[in-house]
């Protein structure tokens, strides 16, 4: 393992004690953790977004191939995505590599309203964001009051 790590910058008494309290409390730290279970873990980012009657969704990917390796579907009222970042450099590292790009399978749902069918969504990718945009997702959102009968 490399001798870097965040944070331990010596003569700094206050930062190193934040730190082993960090340590204590949210377990060990990325750098100590084998890097076979860091690199299944990876999340891409994600933002929603509501553009009019529509719902916009980014997911940050950048370094992954997304016509190879990205698939958008709609599930049973899910729009799925998923996919791989590939580690294309992984016979090349030793012990002295400091990693904090995540690598492996991934999969993120979002639930969609009823009414919405495979040819309301569309997607695109540009600058290492694919973007997602679900047209009239938002459309049909208004409740409808129903009347009481009074006895």
């Amino acid at each position: 393992m490399s001798s870097l790590r965040p944070l331990d910058r010596p003569g700094l008494g206050i930062e190193r004690l934040l730190d082993s309290w960090t340590r204590d409390f949210f377990g060990p730290l990325r750098d100590q953790v084998p890097s076979e279970l860091v690199t299944r873990a990876f999340t891409p980012a994600a933002e929603v977004a509501k553009d009019g009657e529509d719902a916009v969704i980014r997911l940050e990917l950048a370094g992954v191939d997304v016509e190879k390796d990205v698939n958008v579907e709609l599930d049973d009222g899910h729009l799925v995505i998923h996919g791989e970042r590939r580690d294309d450099h992984a016979e090349k590292k030793d012990d002295r590599t400091l990693r904090e790009v995540r690598y492996g399978s991934f999969r993120r749902s979002f639930a969609l309203p009823a009414h919405i069918s495979k040819d309301d969504i569309s997607a695109s990718y540009d600058a290492g964001v694919l973007t997602v945009r679900v047209a009239g997702a938002h459309g049909e959102s208004e409740g409808q009051r129903i009347a009481i009968e009074a006895k």
